[in-house]
């Protein structure tokens, strides 16, 4: 039962992601002109879509790498590199972005980083490249002691969850502040709400709720890796699949417990 709450959670957690993308691009399409590379605004609509693929989607799939039973047994590098590969083609997206929305400023001759909204985002991407280029360092690298990362750890932890929380935070500020613009002087104001603006707000609550649920695996303990002989039983039972159908609290199974717990890594 655990193991389906924790697949049928990835399967959710896969359509949000997928339709917080495809609304974004869809309002960018459909009401704002659709795309170009030029430094109009036509370029600008390439920075919400991106933002919400790198910084949002991208970053949450990557933060779940470890949050995968599969990742719990066998050796840890392979996991490692695709949680660093899919960090860096989220920063990737992230920069294009950016590059995106600072050549229309400065084609229309608009100022850089004025509002809430550019501070929150700016300071959410350099702590990205900080959090992405110390990963690497200790934990993919093979130099760092074990003590190192085991002090690097939780900080790490903590900085993921808090970046992917800034990233949400930016999202809903950039929506906020681009209706404003486009609606402000609209036969249809922003405050009555025509269907640029429900729609819009839509997909800030999608990419809400779809930030909400990562934090929320990520959180969970029975869904993190689990240390060697410190396996609960809800554990046992999303790793019995992958190893044969281990049972918890069942006498004969105790030895097959045991090899499974052999074989976590540290």
């Amino acid at each position: 039962m655990a193991s389906g709450w924790f697949y049928l959670s990835c399967m959710v957690l896969g359509s949000l992601g997928s339709m917080c993308i495809l609304f974004t691009a869809y309002w960018m399409q459909y009401w704002r002109g659709g795309f170009a590379w030029d430094g109009t605004v036509l370029m600008f609509n390439w920075h919400p879509v991106l933002m919400v693929a790198g910084m949002v989607v991208l970053y949450g799939a990557a933060s779940l790498v470890y949050r995968l039973p599969s990742s719990w047994v066998g050796p840890r590098l392979p996991w490692k590199v695709l949680h660093a590969a899919l960090h860096l083609l989220a920063f990737t997206c992230t920069v294009v972005g950016l590059i995106a929305v600072f050549r229309f400023h400065n084609h229309s001759r608009i100022a850089h980083l004025y509002s809430l909204h550019s501070w929150l985002g700016i300071t959410t991407v350099v702590l990205f490249a900080c959090q992405w280029f110390l990963g690497f360092a200790v934990f993919l690298l093979p130099w760092a002691s074990q003590w190192l990362r085991s002090l690097l750890k939780p900080l790490h932890v903590f900085f993921g969850a808090c970046i992917l929380s800034l990233s949400i935070t930016s999202v809903i500020s950039g929506v906020n502040e681009k209706l404003f613009f486009v609606l402000k002087n609209a036969t249809k104001p922003y405050s009555s709400l025509p269907g640029e603006a429900v729609f819009a707000n839509s997909t800030g609550l999608l990419v809400v709720a779809f930030g909400l649920l990562v934090l929320y695996v990520l959180l969970a303990s029975s869904w993190k890796r689990p240390d060697p002989g410190a396996l609960t039983d809800r554990q046992v039972w999303l790793l019995s699949p992958i190893l044969g159908g281990v049972r918890p609290g069942v006498e004969k199974d105790s030895r097959r417990t045991c090899t499974l717990l052999r074989r976590l890594t540290l």
